[in-house]
């Protein structure tokens, strides 16, 4: 493992916002396959930095008192996918919990991952409504990001992979997509996130609240203003209290 190269992005020593409810430190590798145009990361679709994986885990162990896990993102870390598998056995041995950001489209990493318990959460990013899907990316991916969709949401009700969510970048004038994606999405957490894009108002709160609204069911939504919140939604709410009150008139 000591030998073994891993194409290097960066490193965040100490983070409380790439794992909901825990600190970590984030570890970024190089290399992506797609190329979004709103990536907020675009720096480390290319590139060499080879590092050798004992360097970065390393890197890990300086920063093993403070946190509680490690979360590998991009680039795409899942690109990587023997170097990956090494980080994350380091990373176990450390007893640390493992994490992944991933746009999915390496299913077999992902295989891999699940198949040795190497990894604790995925957030699986999914772009669009499948039939837009190879339009956006410009490239076949669809179906490999079915396939980990598939693979992550089956590991996740069999207890294999304790936390796993589906994080949606919205963006204004795309609103439609999150009502068919959220049916793909069903069982598993699923996060709205605020995108950001040159020449375009982002959605706020209040406009990912009304998308929410619509789904009928709890969300996560994510801003830049107002960090994540649990949203379970107006009408939710008012169903709730609805049945409730009616209830109270049965006592």
């Amino acid at each position: 493992m000591v030998f073994l190269k891993v194409n290097f992005g960066g490193f965040v020593p100490l983070s409380t916002v790439d794992w909901r409810g825990r600190a970590v430190c984030t570890v970024f590798l190089r290399g992506c396959p797609v190329r979004c145009h709103y990536c907020q990361n675009a720096a480390l679709q290319d590139g060499t930095d080879e590092r050798e994986i004992g360097d970065v885990l390393a890197m890990v162990k300086e920063s093993s008192l403070l946190v509680s896990g490690v979360v590998f993102s991009g680039g795409e870390a899942t690109m990587q996918k023997e170097a990956l598998l090494a980080l994350a056995e380091g990373v176990q041995a450390m007893d640390l919990g493992v994490g992944l950001q991933t746009n999915g489209v390496y299913p077999a990493t992902i295989r891999a991952l699940l198949e040795r318990r190497l990894v604790d959460k995925v957030s699986l990013d999914l772009k669009t409504q499948w039939r837009h899907y190879n339009n956006l990316l410009k490239e076949d991916f669809a179906d490999r990001v079915k396939e980990s969709l598939r693979l992550c949401t089956a590991a996740h009700h069999a207890g294999r992979l304790p936390e796993f969510e589906a994080v949606v970048t919205t963006f204004r004038g795309c609103e439609d997509d999150i009502a068919y994606i959220a049916k793909d999405a069903e069982g598993i957490d699923l996060v709205l996130q605020q995108g950001v894009i040159a020449g375009v108002a982002p959605l706020d709160f209040e406009e990912l609240a009304a998308v929410a609204d619509r789904l009928g069911r709890s969300v996560r939504i994510r801003t830049r203003q107002d960090g994540e919140v649990a949203y379970e939604g107006r009408r939710i709410v008012r169903a709730e209290s609805i049945i409730e009150q009616e209830r109270r008139s049965e006592r």
